[in-house]
């Protein structure tokens, strides 16, 4: 067999090679978007902290090992879910969110850029109606997460409220959406908004107008949202599982996403 044979039939090989590398499916990936639950959590200022005491850790002397511990939280604090009734009397309470509303179609919205610009940003419906001419219209279902960057700022309380004294709810400064922006999310029948930050609201909105639009929609929230980098903006499908608390109006939650 002469060279030029040899060097195009390793040509071949190479290319089949490619080509099957290419056809063969890709194993999909989990992402957490949960930060943890610890002393660091940061919750929205006069809420109940989470605490967490050991009961039982081990008994070597029994031979046999056995952990227990307590803990105790506010439903409204770290990674956690705002069902419809936090702002609206006759909104659904977070054990009676239909769990097939809990999962859906991701929709990221980049809005770094912006918010790095101004802390206070508020997202505008223009901000979401340009999101959709680049990736498409938001459908019914999907869960909207506004990524802003503010998950880097995650533990430092002074840096993720924007304020030295975050224990201040008047004194607090971080991106949030701007009402028009909930509005619109509302005529698309999205099931749930996110964002990485302590509010869907800016720190700055002591009225919080978007959490009222939202909940009177029956639109819950998810607040403090972790690794939003590393989600596409399309194409990822989110599960929000808080604890099924009997008439809660919120409770921590577990989001996960799973990226094809």
């Amino acid at each position: 067999m002469d060279a030029d044979a040899i060097t195009r039939g390793l040509s071949t090989v190479a290319f089949i090679m490619a080509a099957t590398a290419c056809a063969a499916p890709r194993a999909s990936s989990i992402v957490d978007l949960t930060h943890p639950y610890d002393e660091q959590t940061i919750y929205w200022p006069k809420n109940t902290r989470f605490h967490w005491e050991k009961r039982s850790w081990g008994s070597p002397a029994a031979g046999r090992w056995y952990a227990t511990a307590d803990f105790t939280t506010s439903e409204h604090g770290g990674t956690h879910i705002d069902a419809p009734i936090h702002f609206a009397a006759a909104g659904v309470t977070v054990d009676t969110i239909p769990v097939e509303r809990l999962v859906g179609d991701a929709a990221v919205i980049d809005m770094r850029m912006a918010c790095d610009r101004t802390p206070d940003y508020a997202v505008t419906a223009h901000d979401v109606l340009a999101w959709e001419t680049v990736h498409g219209d938001l459908k019914a279902g999907d869960i909207v997460l506004i990524w802003t960057g503010w998950s880097a700022h995650w533990p430092d309380p002074v840096r993720y409220l924007g304020s030295v004294t975050p224990d201040d709810a008047a004194t607090l400064h971080f991106p949030g959406l701007a009402p028009d922006a909930a509005e619109l999310l509302i005529t698309r029948s999205i099931s749930g908004v996110g964002i990485d930050t302590a509010s869907i609201d800016p720190g700055h909105a002591l009225d919080f107008p978007v959490h009222q639009i939202l909940s009177k929609a029956g639109v819950y929230a998810l607040e403090n949202v972790a690794a939003l980098e590393q989600m596409p903006a399309r194409g990822a499908t989110v599960y929000a599982l808080p604890m099924k608390i009997k008439g809660g109006s919120g409770g921590p939650t577990r989001i996960i996403a799973r990226i094809p």
